[in-house]
């Protein structure tokens, strides 16, 4: 049994620019209608949606057959959690909140066995096929990506250490965090707020990582895929079905 190919992760390090959707309604059903949409990755949140490791992994049993790659975001930059997510068989994952070098690490480190980190050796985890895997602890990292979240003004600030950390492949950009660090919370548009993302952007970029950004404004979408975003996520499951569903109650109240 062969060590899956992190499509996500290849594509990204190739310079071809990942289109995603948020996913937060935490059902394996749910998963699998929006899987065969035609996006090249899905984010599988626990921060901000009532994930657990066990919805998690239905999530991506669901999504597996579809050519879709799954990210998944822990709550917090945790080991365990870590551990928890890539033995149920993420390969990607997304940790938020980081703001130094040393986070950043810590990180990279909740990826990678002993002697090269701090990931718990577990045998027989879905991750290696069960135990089939020849070598999985041996080879896994190859196939494993990590994504560190920077939304802070002190993020900022550190951005080239954090994304200088060796095994860091890309930074996500968070603008609802980062507009509320510099002082303008609930203002994802302000002039200020988009004109250190586009910095923030570019910056990653310049350092031979990855940027990523979600935002559900189309017109900022493709600006920021203009700027130089690799993976960038347009919309969100949550979003769609409470906006759509508006929509269409309020077309017929009005009639």
């Amino acid at each position: 049994m062969q060590l899956p190919v992190n499509r996500f992760k290849r594509a990204i390090q190739a310079g071809q620019h990942q289109l995603g959707l948020w996913v937060s309604l935490t059902s394996p059903y749910s998963a699998e209608v929006v899987a065969g949409s035609g996006f090249d990755w899905l984010l599988i949140d626990t921060e901000h949606a009532p994930n657990e490791v066990s919805s998690v992994l239905g999530q991506l049993q669901a999504a597996a057959p579809y050519p879709v790659s799954c990210l998944v975001r822990p709550s917090w930059n945790d080991p365990v959690q870590q551990k928890r997510y890539l033995d149920i068989g993420a390969q990607t994952l997304l940790i938020p909140y980081v703001q130094t070098a040393e986070e950043a690490a810590l990180a990279v480190a909740g990826t990678r066995y002993a002697p090269a980190g701090i990931r718990g050796a577990g045998g027989t985890m879905r991750a290696s096929g069960f135990g089939r895997m020849t070598g999985y602890t041996q080879s896994c990292q190859d196939e494993l990506c990590l994504l560190v979240q920077v939304e802070t003004v002190e993020g900022l600030n550190n951005l080239e250490k954090i994304a200088s950390v060796d095994g860091v492949d890309g930074v996500f950009i968070g603008p609802a965090d980062l507009a509320a660090s510099m002082g303008f919370p609930g203002q994802l548009t302000h002039p200020q707020v988009q004109s250190a993302i586009e910095d923030a952007i570019r910056r990653v970029k310049a350092c031979g990582k990855a940027p990523g950004i979600l935002t559900f404004d189309e017109a900022l979408a493709r600006r920021y895929m203009e700027v130089g975003t690799l993976f960038t996520a347009v919309g969100m499951d949550v979003a769609i079905l409470a906006r759509e569903t508006e929509k269409l109650a309020a077309r017929f109240r009005a009639t």
